[in-house]
């Protein structure tokens, strides 16, 4: 079984990108600069922000942090983003995700102005991924197929199971998958004999936040497998795949932590950079 490393990857790229970062800054004499939006204290979020405030810096993107109260009005909220939008040193905004249930999740993702959206959650640079434009990518999915390409896994002619039905996740990485040449399942919560069709998948995506959901039985050998999940069990991160079980089973597998989310970090910077590229050469 041979590793996708995301975090080796991700480092080698994220090296070029400080190289591509700082030639263009060289031209349009300023960096690309990131707006990182986070409502209340989930520990989990507060990782993610720490993880990307420290990739922003070491390739160069400058990062405002904006640290909201959990009881944050949504109209508090309205008016930030509005005043990010209408910003023109910020190239691209986030939102970190979840926001406290008394917030319309979907209304302030929309909020954002499509040309300034980070994170491709928008409801048109979704609808241009499904109709095959150019657009932002959400950076889960483009980390997974960056790391395909990366380690030369052509998905053209094979079977995919993806494993989840998220706007974030699932429905995307399907979509690219789709358009890469691959014959594509979607299963989720509601579907019947889960195993039944990961068997016949060569290349399994995992993305449902449950614990070790994939097992050996499930899995047909020389599969593909990327683990998407993470879940906090006793203490220790471990993904929706049971990894000792499928060493032996599969022909690549990701490990959790160290594979997609180090490429989701700098999938994330990358889109950063093209948002700054786009809005400088318009200035």
């Amino acid at each position: 079984m041979i590793l996708l490393d995301g975090k080796k990857v991700s480092k080698e790229r994220n090296l070029k990108l400080k190289e591509d970062i700082q030639k263009a800054v060289e031209k349009y004499k300023r960096p690309p600069k990131l707006a990182i939006i986070l409502v209340g204290n989930n520990p989990a979020s507060l990782s993610y922000v720490k993880g990307k405030n420290k990739a922003c810096k070491l390739v160069g993107i400058e990062n405002d942090m904006y640290h909201l109260d959990e009881n944050i009005s949504e109209k508090e909220l309205r008016n930030l983003i509005i005043s990010l939008n209408q910003d023109d040193t910020v190239d691209g905004i986030l939102l970190q995700l979840p926001i406290p249930k008394h917030l319309d999740e979907d209304m302030f993702i929309d909020l954002i102005k499509r040309e300034k959206d980070a994170d491709g959650f928008h409801v048109i640079n979704q609808g241009y991924l499904y109709q095959k434009k150019k657009t932002i990518y959400p950076a889960t999915p483009k980390g997974i197929m960056t790391l395909l390409n990366t380690y030369e896994i052509d998905p053209k002619g094979m079977r995919a199971v993806v494993i989840g039905r998220s706007n974030i996740v699932g429905f995307p990485v399907a979509r690219l998958l789709m358009d890469r040449g691959a014959t594509i399942t979607v299963c989720h919560s509601k579907t019947k004999d889960l195993g039944y069709h990961t068997r016949q998948a060569n290349i399994i995506v995992a993305a449902v936040g449950k614990p070790k959901i994939v097992t050996k039985d499930m899995v047909k050998p020389g599969a593909v497998i990327i683990d998407v999940g993470v879940n906090r069990v006793d203490g220790k991160l471990i993904g929706d795949v049971d990894f000792h079980q499928l060493e032996d089973v599969a022909s690549y597998m990701t490990p959790v932590p160290g594979g997609v989310g180090p490429m989701t970090i700098h999938s994330l910077l990358e889109n950063t950079f093209e948002l700054y590229m786009e809005h400088v050469k318009k200035d």
